[in-house]
């Protein structure tokens, strides 16, 4: 699906690195710059005392709106056309009913695909992998800790930036 995503955001790929001093994770960020060369818009160090959590955690607010519109209508239809592939394996496998009412069974497999697909495309919207991310940031604040927050552009350089950060003592927790 990367060639045809079903978010609307630029960074579907976060991380929360979470480190004891607010001098390591600025150490980190320096360095995650320089040896990985990310830029530096896409590293944010979110503090006890930081007053824009939300913003730093999920700067793409309208990004949501597109993910929402984009999710729904490509899953939905993605979601028709295995309804109506599933329709047509019945119809070739002779079954009775979808022999003898091919319209009723047609409309049945292809709306019951666009509903499962609507769905699909409802969960997407959620972003249930963000929770734990989030998570792990408001606990860092609770705690009185530095989270080093990670927009990547792609799954590979989350990976790599996860091991990075892993290697200098940070506990972190990716996005899928």
């Amino acid at each position: 699906m990367s060639d045809l995503p079903v978010t609307g955001e630029v960074s579907n790929s976060k991380l929360a690195a979470v480190f004891g001093s607010r001098d390591a994770a600025r150490d980190a960020a320096t360095a995650l710059v320089a040896e990985l060369g990310l830029q530096p818009a896409q590293v944010k160090l979110v503090t006890p005392d930081s007053a824009d959590v939300d913003i730093q955690l999920e700067p793409e607010g309208g990004g949501i709106w597109h993910t929402i519109v984009v999710a729904h209508v490509r899953l939905g239809i993605a979601g028709a056309v295995v309804g109506l592939l599933a329709f047509l394996a019945l119809y070739w496998a002779g079954i009775p009913f979808v022999v003898q009412s091919p319209w009723v069974a047609g409309l049945a497999g292809t709306g019951f695909g666009a509903i499962a697909g609507l769905l699909l495309g409802g969960l997407v919207s959620l972003r249930p992998d963000h929770d734990r991310y989030i998570q792990a940031t408001r606990s860092a604040i609770d705690e009185g800790r530095t989270t080093l927050v990670l927009h990547a552009l792609s799954a590979e350089q989350n990976t790599r930036a996860a091991a990075f950060l892993s290697r200098r003592g940070a506990a972190v927790t990716r996005t899928l």
